[in-house]
């Protein structure tokens, strides 16, 4: 039995023959510390299972040989290359071959899956006829392909909803969620849940016992994917997509509906090729590529931290909205933090507002009390002697910082780092009679703290190396990209932003609706219009930025933001320019015939386009990939488009200028090309 593996000794794959006649292929790619979908390890599974099929085992189990979980999905710096060759269709193909030929395999065929199992590694395991999961938190199993601007070609798009229904696998598949092992299990992806310890035995198990499917899981996978519930379903899941995505701007979701509504009722071999013939079209298109250049930057981001920042204790000094989620999410994220204010009545909203994050995000109930004893009130300020790192977050004063600097820097351990969260103001204005200026930088977050993945890192000329990794990695252990940024005003993201913000305000004050500034910036993709933007960080903090920013950009700052009303300042008092109730903004209506000014949404965009170009030119961040990165980050600007650097070479370096000149005489100096427009780095051919 199984001649066919006698003496063959394979690259990525191990070939465990049982007693029992089951083979175990365990994947364990070479010189990697993950296991991806490559070409090699593909062709090597096609080999294996082009033998199995000449001579068929009891079963086959298939399952990972890396700690570190199942099949992160295909390998993505492939998939680029075959973009840039033109060869995206023959490497779909293969793949869908290749998982046909394993769904065909006359013996049955079970994935054993521990830890992440995400994109083609799911693919895999929907091409077996079983699945079994480990218990393991860290098991996770996910079609996240939307979310890279393409859907599931390998054959997902094409079994899952015939396995567990339409609108479970079309949720899945459009939102890119993951699932725990007991969620995959509740929809009937996965057969059987096991111990990480048992996992094999438990799919040998299932291989010899075989699984009957709950019969309403059946009908349901039946009768979803019929023409009529094709026909009604589809249109509703269009809808459901349309209030999150355009088309025009995110195409794939739109795509995979269609592909569905359009094929799913077909055989096998006509819904692979037609999910090879729209996912081939979406790869070519510029939203994938930016999306996936986008996930090769947060990798980047990623590694910039190393693996211990050395820092266990957190002491933060400011329990506002900012300090106190600050405290708050180092403490859920393991760290113990202590709080410090000047009275306790500024303490207590933060300690409320952390219960609240923990009640939220600390799933099992019996675990929060742990979570919430990590975070302690310290009105005394106690904590300063054993904090490994200090965060200020108190007001935007540089007088104020540096007179608590002298009073926090001499309690310090002689280690200690001493960070600012200052959102505008210069290291070097912040840092006189600091005694250990190696030891001091910025660590600017962004509102909300739970929400914003940015954290920038505020370097300053005497700022000691390891400062910056030890901040890096801290960052990392938070789940936050460290961007690590020059100490001028406004540093990256605030600096970009600004011009854009200033400029929303200023066409406010001319008499634009906001509501229809609003949509001239979430059409260009924008996540939020910028008059709820102001609103939403608080007009008095728009103010203090502007103080910091306005001189050194040479831009003046309307009447909306030069006086701030006391109960005025945006949603956390309810009342802005807009009104607030319940947390969103009501917005008013505008005169069905008024007519938007047809410059306005370059007069928006593109003061945000000439600062970022000043940025990469001043040498604010060291590269054009980290400003780009910083700037999605930090604001959200539309990730279809890359970001800004990204959008200004697929739109033409020149053609932007001449735009910026034509506004430059229709509304003023403001709009002036700012010094960096002839950097070559803008002419690059797009990635």
């Amino acid at each position: 039995m199984l001649s066919g593996f006698d003496g063959l000794r394979f690259t990525h794959w191990q070939a465990e023959i049982r007693d029992d006649g089951i083979v175990v292929l365990a994947l364990d790619r070479r010189d990697s510390p993950v296991n991806a979908m490559s070409q090699d390890v593909l062709l090597e599974l096609g080999d294996i299972v082009e033998r199995l099929a000449i001579d068929p085992p009891r079963g086959v189990v298939i399952r990972s040989a890396k700690a570190a979980g199942f099949i992160a999905g295909a390998d993505l710096k492939e998939f680029q290359e075959f973009d840039r060759r033109g060869t995206v269709n023959d490497a779909i193909r293969r793949g869908q071959s290749t998982y046909q030929k394993l769904a065909e395999l006359p013996c049955p065929t079970v994935a054993a899956i521990h830890g992440h199992c995400l994109g083609g590694g799911t693919e895999l395991a929907l091409a077996c006829r079983y699945r079994v999961a480990s218990n393991d938190p860290s098991t996770r199993i996910g079609l996240p392909e939307t979310q890279l601007g393409i859907f599931p070609g390998w054959g997902g798009s094409a079994r899952l909803p015939r396995l567990v229904g339409a609108p479970a696998a079309m949720d899945m598949m459009l939102t890119g969620r993951t699932l725990s092992a007991s969620a995959a299990r509740g929809i009937g992806l996965v057969d059987k849940v096991a111990a990480p310890a048992v996992l094999v035995d438990a799919a040998v198990s299932l291989l010899q016992s075989g699984v009957t499917r709950p019969f309403k899981q059946r009908v349901t996978a039946w009768a979803t994917n019929t023409w009529l519930a094709r026909r009604i379903l589809a249109p509703q899941m269009v809808k459901q997509v349309a209030r999150k995505a355009r088309k025009d701007q995110y195409p794939a979701p739109y795509a995979l509906i269609s592909t569905w509504e359009r094929s799913g009722g077909s055989g096998i071999q006509a819904r692979l090729d037609a999910e090879r013939r729209a996912v081939v079209k979406l790869a070519g298109g510029p939203t994938a590529r930016n999306l996936i250049r986008i996930f090769f930057l947060t990798e980047r981001l990623k590694g910039l931290g190393g693996k211990d920042a050395g820092i266990r204790h957190v002491h933060v000094v400011g329990a506002g909205v900012m300090g106190g989620d600050i405290a708050a999410w180092a403490a859920y994220k393991g760290f113990d933090v202590t709080l410090q204010d000047r009275e306790q009545r500024f303490i207590d909203p933060a300690m409320a507002r952390a219960q609240a994050l923990f009640e939220k995000k600390v799933k099992d109930p019996a675990k929060r009390p742990e979570v919430a004893a990590r975070l302690k009130a310290d009105l005394a300020g106690e904590g300063v002697a054993r904090a490994d790192l200090v965060i200020e977050a108190i007001i935007e004063n540089p007088e104020a910082k540096r007179e608590l600097y002298q009073s926090l820097e001499p309690r310090m351990k002689a280690d200690a780092l001493l960070t600012s969260n200052t959102s505008s103001i210069p290291l070097v204005e912040l840092r006189e009679h600091i005694a250990r200026p190696a030891q001091f930088a910025g660590l600017h977050y962004f509102n909300p703290v739970a929400q914003m993945p940015l954290v920038e890192i505020i370097h300053h000329d005497r700022m000691a190396p390891e400062t910056a990794q030890r901040l890096a990695a801290f960052c990392k252990a938070l789940g936050k990209f460290p961007v690590p940024v020059a100490g001028t005003p406004g540093f990256l993201v605030n600096r970009v932003l600004f011009p854009y913000m200033l400029e929303a305000a200023t066409a406010y004050a001319e008499g634009i609706p906001g509501p229809v500034i609003d949509r001239a910036a979430v059409k260009f993709g924008m996540p939020m219009g910028p008059i709820e933007l102001l609103d939403t960080v608080g007009l008095d903090v728009a103010a203090s930025v502007g103080r910091e920013l306005a001189p050194f950009l040479g831009l003046q700052i309307p009447a909306a933001l030069a006086t701030v009303e006391a109960g005025r300042r945006g949603k956390k008092d309810g009342q802005g320019i807009y009104k607030w109730e319940n947390g969103r903004a009501v917005k008013p209506e505008v005169a069905r015939d008024y007519q938007a000014p047809s410059d306005l949404e370059d007069r928006l965009i593109l003061p945000l386009l000439n600062e970022a170009v000043a940025c990469l030119h001043d040498g604010v961040v060291a590269d054009a990939d980290l400003l780009d990165a910083g700037v999605i980050f930090g604001t959200g600007f539309a990730p279809f488009r890359g970001g800004p650097i990204q959008h200004i070479r697929a739109t033409g370096a020149d053609a932007l200028v001449d735009k910026l000149r034509t506004l430059q005489a229709r509304h003023g100096d403001r709009f002036a090309p700012r010094p960096g427009w002839d950097m070559p780095v803008l002419r690059e051919p797009i990635a």
